[in-house]
């Protein structure tokens, strides 16, 4: 198991330093959110291959977080791809200057690295395991499921609104939105605690720290909170949304 981790994380290592060279060239840090997804792909994959394990697990939590990361990464591209920097970046390069391509080393690429070797551990202790699937794994899949929903179908949803020429300014309210103000999060959560259970059906309860940890970052650092702090300034109406909707898990809209 130990040296799975070491090759998961010089797989990731690998991933985030092109994508800083990449982004010195380019002069744009946010290409990192693009491979986010990736990089979980190729820690995953450089870990089942080096893996002794046996029985379906492995491949099942491999396809697993391939579909997500994949999904993710491709989205993020098309969303972002010839958009200008984004503005946390394009901040963070103002007040660096002349050290900005240390700094976004340390504190953009090495640091989500380091972030994404800590969540995918749970993938790569299973790579070792051994075992036929059974109720615990269906029921990590079904999680995973929910989660791969939501998370597609509402960046879906989103990308339509925004292409409306009368979405300017307002609050996309509709379909999941109606039920989650941030259903791509509430998807992303789904999906790690989804793995979780895989994991803890092949044994590896310990790994709990992985889901709690994307789920801290989802709703505390770089998830809803960091997203609502502006966002009411720059949409008229997102009080009013706020009041009738929940903020993470989907519920019924409140009374206006």
């Amino acid at each position: 198991m130990g040296d799975l981790l070491i090759i998961s994380a010089v797989a990731i290592a690998v991933v985030m330093l092109l994508t800083w060279v990449v982004s010195l060239v380019v002069a744009d840090a946010s290409i990192v959110d693009m491979v986010w997804g990736l990089g979980f792909v190729v820690a995953t994959w450089a870990a089942y291959l080096a893996a002794s394990g046996d029985g379906p697990r492995p491949l099942l939590v491999a396809l697993m977080v391939t579909v997500w990361g994949l999904r993710l990464s491709g989205h993020l591209v098309w969303r972002n791809l010839g958009e200008p920097e984004d503005y946390r970046y394009r901040a963070m390069r103002a007040r660096s200057a002349d050290r900005f391509w240390i700094i976004s080393l340390i504190k953009v690429f090495l640091l989500q690295g380091l972030i994404m070797w800590v969540v995918v551990v749970p993938v790569v202790v299973v790579q070792d395991g051994n075992g036929d699937l059974f109720w615990l794994d269906l029921i990590g899949v079904a999680v995973w499921l929910i989660g791969v929903v939501f998370e597609g179908v509402g960046d879906l949803q989103l990308a339509h609104f925004k292409q409306r020429p009368d979405s300017d300014g307002k609050v996309m309210d509709q379909g999941l939105w109606r039920y989650t103000r941030h259903p791509n999060y509430f998807g992303d959560c789904c999906v790690w605690w989804g793995l979780y259970l895989v994991a803890l059906a092949g044994g590896a309860w310990w790994t709990v720290f992985s889901p709690l940890l994307m789920s801290f970052l989802l709703l505390r650092v770089s998830g809803v909170a960091m997203l609502e702090k502006t966002i009411g300034s720059r949409r008229p109406g997102y009080d009013e949304y706020v009041r009738r909707t929940n903020a993470f898990f989907p519920g019924p809209p409140k009374p206006a």
